[in-house]
């Protein structure tokens, strides 16, 4: 990889980046000759409604266009994403003299990592191919334009109320221990539209579940080490929901939304929707109150109910944080006190996962 291969991909990059900002998948190319810039060219089969407006085919026609020749002799191509079939039949057509990529293209990638149609011996022309030039920029152009994608086909989903927010998903992606799926609900009557976010590791069991449960000023990110320890341990089944207000659950602007019977509704709902039974409950000492009056509201479903003491184990400041960007998002705390950033470390998350499991002997 030489600057100048990184010169003109920066440029391509530069395209790429126009074509995400125009809702297309950000892939961008430029064609030089003798080291001057001779065409660009950017993806855009949405807006032209055409399936071969690549990158590379749209720079290959502006640079014919310039050159006044379907040849591209002596022309070298550089693009954001390894090629796909189609472009590198095109190029092979042009007779370019050299294509450089970018990022690799896994499933599609016509320049070794799916098929090599430039390596095919019985085609009649040969075009040197170099890849990985800027590959992590490459890539990180795509995987952010698809993380976002995913991000708004989840708020089309699952629309937020006007009268809530919704902590954005970057609040949370530093937070270290956590690699669990996130799971959402919002169509439970009780809910009145605003999405509940919750753990979910494990499935249905005639052994049961654990259910953790946080208290008010806290989220269930203070589990982790907990759920770890119980599915290390065989628990069939753990979860633990980030109460309305806290975690990553909506956040309703209004305190007054905060009654504890009507968290204990949506809990009960949310209970009966998974069909949890044989719960054994743990809790932070904070929630106390809301838990026992769960299992006094539904005492067939639960097996045990156990209490976790967190007081004097101080969680960082970016975990205790990351729910509340500014006091827009804080109703809850305001309306439950402010709580206190505490956390379940990992020898007492072992303790309490030894006795939780005794409630889930064959």
């Amino acid at each position: 990889m030489s600057d100048g291969d990184e010169r003109w991909m920066q440029l391509a990059l530069n395209e790429a980046r126009a074509a995400a900002a125009a809702g297309e998948v950000p892939v961008g190319a430029v064609i030089v000759k003798d080291g001057v810039l001779l065409a660009t060219g950017r993806n855009a089969p949405v807006a032209l409604h055409d399936p071969s407006a690549h990158a590379e085919i749209n720079a290959m026609r502006r640079a014919a266009a310039q050159l006044g020749n379907y040849r591209l002799e002596g022309c070298e191509l550089f693009v954001t994403l390894e090629p796909c079939a189609m472009c590198a039949g095109a190029m092979l057509h042009a007779r370019l003299a050299r294509v450089v990529y970018g990022a690799a293209d896994p499933k599609t990638g016509a320049a070794g990592s799916v098929v090599d149609l430039f390596g095919q011996p019985l085609l009649n022309h040969r075009t040197r191919v170099d890849g990985g030039v800027l590959d992590r920029d490459c890539a990180a152009v795509l995987q952010s334009f698809f993380k976002a994608r995913r991000s708004e086909a989840r708020e089309r989903a699952d629309p937020l109320r006007d009268d809530a927010l919704r902590t954005p998903d970057a609040r949370f992606e530093a937070l270290p221990d956590a690699p669990w799926a996130a799971h959402f609900i919002a169509d439970l009557p009780a809910l009145r539209g605003w999405r509940m976010h919750y753990v979910d590791e494990g499935g249905p069991s005639a052994r049961g579940s654990c259910v953790c449960l946080h208290g008010p000023g806290q989220w269930g990110y203070i589990w982790r080490h907990l759920i770890a320890r119980l599915r290390q341990a065989g628990a069939p089944r753990v979860l633990a929901p980030d109460l309305i207000g806290f975690g990553k659950s909506d956040k309703p602007k209004r305190e007054a939304v905060h009654q504890l019977e009507w968290h204990r509704e949506v809990l009960l709902e949310w209970i009966t929707r998974l069909d949890l039974r044989h719960i054994v409950l743990v809790l932070s000492h904070d929630a106390l109150e809301p838990g026992t009056s769960l299992i006094e509201a539904a005492p067939g479903r639960f097996a045990g109910m156990l209490v976790a003491e967190l007081a004097g184990q101080s969680t960082s400041d970016a975990a205790w944080r990351a729910p509340f960007p500014d006091a827009g998002f804080e109703a809850a705390l305001r309306a439950w006190g402010p709580g206190h950033g505490c956390d379940l470390p990992p020898r007492q998350a072992k303790a309490l996962a030894n006795v939780a499991m005794g409630y889930f002997a064959p």
